[in-house]
């Protein structure tokens, strides 16, 4: 079948319009919450300790609810094009991404910094 042909045949949605029921996000919810986060800085890392040798960059202090650690986790591992995940309350970027990094969390609104040598 071509797209061209294609038509909603069921749907359980009550408003078959999906621009009418649409709500938008008025914030990103990987963009820092201005009552946690404050004048903090987060600071990004490098460690390859416990790692078998790979180097992996943690990003510390960052104030935010779980879910809006994972989305920030989530634009950030997309935006690199590499693996993460968060342990221990930080967030762990595969690879000596530090500068990239710092320069994605800046023009969400975190004031970063790197950090270590």
């Amino acid at each position: 079948m071509s797209k061209k042909n294609r038509r909603i045949v069921f749907s359980t949605n009550p408003d078959p319009d999906p621009e009418a029921g649409a709500v938008e996000l008025s914030t990103n919810p990987a963009a820092p919450a201005p009552s946690l986060q404050g004048d903090q800085p987060v600071r990004v890392h490098r460690s390859r300790a416990g790692r078998g040798g790979k180097t992996v960059s943690v990003i510390k202090g960052v104030k935010s609810p779980p879910a809006g650690k994972k989305a920030l986790l989530k634009h950030l591992k997309s935006k690199l094009g590499t693996g993460g995940s968060i342990k221990d309350g930080d967030i762990e970027i595969q690879g000596e991404q530090r500068e990239r990094i710092v320069a994605l969390l800046n023009e969400l609104g975190y004031k970063a910094k790197v950090a270590g040598g």
